[in-house]
């Protein structure tokens, strides 16, 4: 296959996840990672492993809206059966406790190919901290 049909390949399994985020959609957040997928995300714990679809139901069920989470600037880099993609992640919605979310953060993703299907295998989300002392998550930040 030639780079610009791999590209779009990691691209359609990358956009496959966020939908299912936004739709809060189980099956359809979980299709394209991988059964040993790496999540290093917002929330704690410092890191997890494995496909979590009851971590993430819970998850989905805390959110009174549609959950945007949109990736922009996405660059993605292919060699092999191995890809990674990297932008600025952007998680907006409405919270059953009536919290409004909008908020900027770096994600990374990694992907490797399985028989013709790309699925994730990692995936890294972080805000940046404050340098002041405070130790504070710099969670006002814009592009």
């Amino acid at each position: 296959m030639t780079a610009a049909i791999e590209q779009s390949a990691i691209r359609r399994a990358i956009e496959t996840w966020t939908q299912g985020l936004h739709d809060k959609d189980v099956e359809g957040a979980i299709a394209n990672l991988a059964d040993d997928f790496a999540r290093y995300s917002l929330a704690p714990p410092l890191g997890s492993t494995g496909v979590n679809a009851a971590g993430l139901q819970a998850w989905f069920d805390t959110w009174s809206s549609p959950i945007g989470y949109a990736l922009a600037d996405l660059d993605i880099a292919a060699a092999g059966d191995v890809a990674f993609a990297h932008g600025l992640g952007r998680l907006t919605g409405t919270k059953t406790d009536g919290a409004v979310t909008d908020l900027w953060f770096r994600a990374t993703l990694g992907l490797r190919k399985h028989g013709e299907a790309w699925k994730i295998v990692h995936l890294h989300e972080s805000v940046p901290f404050l340098m002041d002392g405070s130790l504070k998550a710099a969670v006002d930040l814009k592009p």
